[in-house]
């Protein structure tokens, strides 16, 4: 086990560069299943989300050849359709790899996802399992696994009931093989699906409406392999922003998209966080006082609910009241607790809303990271406080972010990885 030791009040300065999008990543290794070619992914992060992800590839037959500079990935014939309880426990993106194994290979087996706390057990399936019986796969659960099997999926219409990022895309992935046309609805509009579906097309896919609320596909037999670029993680741009305006120190951040984080921009503006932008970079500009503003988590795109954690902690240092209200997931205000610790001003009216009042000083303390968002939020927090903090269960923010530490020193902070085996 590893833990970070963060020296607050470090003056932050210089550029930092976003890594590959992990919600683009995690879609685009099983997306390889669908072709009995190889696909070359680039700009690939190195996290521990995509290593579990590659684990799953590889148990199912799969090859893989990493690099630096890239990726390549093939799937000539499965060795197995039933995914590793152990992997698939550690990765709530294991349920990606059930649709391109059921619409090439006609079966998958596989055992309930896992992730970090906020999703183990807690976040359904059942979109997942009415899209994929909708299209004619055959479900039984026995000994804690589920199980699919279809001879050829057939196209169909389907409403999601909940707007689901992951759902869209495995839907997406599932009906491109399937017989017949398949029309989806009330679909996510996240970049990261548009781009699956832009790769998907250029390799012989049929979809159309990616990015809309409306998308359908028309199958097709077999579809080929070519180049996958990852697009910038916009959450870890909307991060580093934040973690900017928070610590009130100038910072350019490199090789993202701002035009995909708006929703944050927007707010900037009102708060008074001064920023200046490129078409792949931003500077963030910060006041010496920030404002107070609302939030309300929505789906893409509106304010994301991955930079809900960090805004919360921003909105510590703000002038005044301010209240945060996440739509999403139920437990995801739960880490409050831990800023509290750390003498923050908050009120938790429900599980679902906060009251934060600022501006209050923050002083390091001794924490554990609950889960991945929430992580590197109580990071952001560290640098603004008053003395040493350290957290815990740092396994949890490598899911996510690729050396946080390291690029973080680069830029004036003060933290250290501590390998606790060795103490």
């Amino acid at each position: 086990m590893s833990k970070f030791i963060i020296q607050g009040k470090a003056k932050l300065a210089g550029e930092i560069a976003v890594g590959g999008a992990k919600n683009a990543a995690l879609k685009i290794i099983p997306a390889a299943i669908l072709s009995s070619e190889t696909i070359t992914v680039k700009n690939l992060p190195d996290i521990e989300d995509v290593s579990r992800a590659l684990e799953l590839f590889r148990d199912l037959g799969g090859l893989v050849r990493r690099d630096k500079e890239s990726c390549e990935l093939s799937m000539e014939t499965a060795a197995k359709v039933e995914l590793n309880q152990s992997s698939a426990n550690k990765l709530r993106a294991s349920i990606m790899f059930v649709g391109p194994l059921l619409a090439r290979f006609g079966e998958a087996r596989f055992p309930h996802p896992g992730g970090c706390v906020i999703g183990a057990g807690t976040r359904p399936i059942d979109l997942f399992l009415e899209g994929f019986t909708a299209m004619g796969a055959e479900l039984s659960v026995s000994d804690g696994y589920y199980q699919l099997k279809a001879k050829r999926l057939q196209g169909c219409e389907y409403f999601f009931t909940t707007m689901s990022v992951t759902g869209t895309e495995s839907l997406i992935m599932t009906a491109v093989l399937a017989e017949g046309a398949t029309t989806l609805k009330n679909c996510a509009m996240e970049p990261e699906i548009t781009a699956l579906a832009d790769y998907l097309n250029a390799c012989g896919a049929k979809i159309k409406g990616a990015g809309s609320p409306t998308i359908s596909i028309e199958g097709v037999d077999r579809i080929s392999a070519g180049e996958f670029r990852i697009i910038p993680d916009r959450i870890e741009t909307g991060t580093f922003a934040i973690m900017a305006a928070a610590a009130a120190s100038p910072l350019t951040i490199a090789h993202c998209l701002p035009g995909h984080i708006e929703s944050l921009l927007a707010i900037f503006k009102k708060i008074g966080v001064g920023f200046e932008k490129g078409a792949d970079w931003l500077k963030i500009i910060p006041d010496a006082a920030i404002k107070p503003y609302d939030i309300k988590t929505h789906e893409y795109p509106g304010f994301p609910t991955d930079l809900q954690s960090p805004y919360t902690v921003l909105m510590t240092q703000a002038a005044g009241r301010s209240l945060i209200h996440e739509t999403i997931y139920d437990r995801r205000l739960l880490f409050v607790d831990m800023l509290t610790q750390m003498g923050a001003d908050i009120i938790m009216c429900d599980p679902h809303r906060a009251v934060v009042n600022g501006p209050t000083g923050l002083s390091g303390r001794k924490l554990t990271s609950p889960d991945l968002r929430a992580g590197i939020s109580i990071i952001i927090a560290a640098l603004v406080a008053d003395g040493q903090t350290e957290i815990d269960n740092i396994y949890q923010i490598d899911r996510g972010y690729e050396d946080i530490d390291g690029r973080l020193r680069q830029i004036g902070a003060d933290i250290r990885r501590i390998d606790t085996l060795n103490l």
